[in-house]
Order: structure tokens, then C-alpha cells, then sequence
């Protein structure tokens, strides 16, 4: 018999979505960005990272939009997440409308347990 846990959140599954604010970039620009990421990383946790990816998606698919103020930030939360293998996604823009090409502007991290992704809880909702 399997004993529940008496944490609520011991099996939560979330995915964070970070956005580069230094860029001021547009609310519909970003929502794009944050929208690549988030996608790109769902679609890497349904290949490395199924049962993840299930229960995210049985518990409502949970996401939380951050902010950073550099690309130095984001880079450093990527390679955390690269090095933990959480399933993840850096986007760089097309630069066709508001950034130059190649900027990078937002990252995703999940769908992957909540206290996989605690380095990120100091981090400022958007």
C-alpha cells in the first residue's frame, strides 16, 4: 500500500517560462517568446521526460511567467537546468521585428517537479 505524502506539493509539476525584461520588448513580443519556450520545452519533456510531461498535464499544466534583467541571468538558469537535465528550451529571436537577430530572449524549464526547480524561486514573477 502506497502511504500518500503529507506535502500537497511533494508531486507537483510545474514549468517556469523566463523572460528577459532589459530588452523591452513589447507584451506581444514577449508573450511570443515565452510561448516558443514553453512549448519547445513541453515538446523535450515529452521525449526525455514522459511521466512528467503526464502528470503535468493531469494536474492542469502549471506555468509561472518570471523575469531577469540580463542575458547573463538567463544564460546561468539555462545551463543550471542543462546540468540538472530538466527538460528545457532557449529561445534566440528571428530578429524580424523588434530585436536583432540572434538575441536571446527567453527561456523555459519544465514541465519538471517543483523542487527540481528551486533555483529559480528567487526570481520575480513578470
Amino acid at each position: 500500500m502506497r502511504i500518500p505524502s503529507l506535502n500537497p506539493k511533494a508531486n507537483e509539476v510545474k514549468q517556469v517560462i523566463i523572460l528577459r525584461v532589459d530588452l523591452k520588448m513589447g507584451k506581444g513580443k514577449m508573450v511570443a517568446q515565452g510561448s516558443h519556450a514553453a512549448v519547445q520545452s513541453a515538446l523535450f519533456a515529452i521525449n526525455h521526460n514522459n511521466d512528467w510531461f503526464k502528470r503535468w498535464q493531469r494536474q492542469g499544466t502549471k506555468k509561472v511567467a518570471l523575469k531577469v534583467n540580463s542575458e547573463e541571468e538567463l544564460l546561468s538558469l539555462y545551463r543550471l537546468a542543462e546540468k540538472s537535465k530538466l527538460p528545457r528550451a532557449i529561445i534566440n529571436d528571428a530578429g524580424l521585428t523588434q530585436l536583432e537577430p540572434g538575441t536571446t530572449t527567453a527561456i523555459a524549464i519544465g514541465p519538471a517537479p517543483v523542487d527540481q526547480l528551486s533555483f529559480t524561486s528567487q526570481l520575480k514573477l513578470l
